[in-house]
């Protein structure tokens, strides 16, 4: 893509990827809708931490992709998408970065997920 404008104007503000060790899963009114050993954590100033799962880790069958876009000015455009499970709907539960700016490349492909706002998304070690 291209070199982040926030990375450019903000050169003090810090998005730190760490790729995680241990096996993380994500569980939503009992299913298991991501797992994965490829996890990257992202410590992001000023804002909660995020775990970013393989695409290919996550139950695509249980997403539908939104019309709704963010930006951010360090990471890129975010898609959203609509998590299913049993008669529910989360409206913008997950987001990825399908084409991040180079200094976060190591998103692209990976999904995460709104479990600070959304009470029926726990993220955790997997056990």
């Amino acid at each position: 893509m291209s070199k982040s404008p926030g990375h450019q104007k903000w050169p003090d503000h810090q998005v730190r990827e760490e790729p995680l060790r241990e096996p993380m899963e994500v569980e939503v009114e009992g299913v298991v809708v991501a797992s994965s050993a490829d996890v990257i954590k992202v410590v992001e100033d000023k804002s909660p931490v995020r775990y970013y799962f393989p695409r290919t880790d996550v139950r695509t069958d249980k997403l539908k992709r939104s019309q709704t876009t963010t930006e951010c000015p360090f990471k890129g455009t975010a898609s959203y998408y609509s998590l299913n499970v049993g008669e529910r709907q989360l409206a913008d539960a997950i987001w990825s970065y399908e084409d991040p700016y180079d200094e976060h490349q190591a998103l692209k492909g990976r999904m995460a997920f709104y479990d600070d706002r959304l009470p029926e998304i726990h993220v955790r070690p997997k056990s």
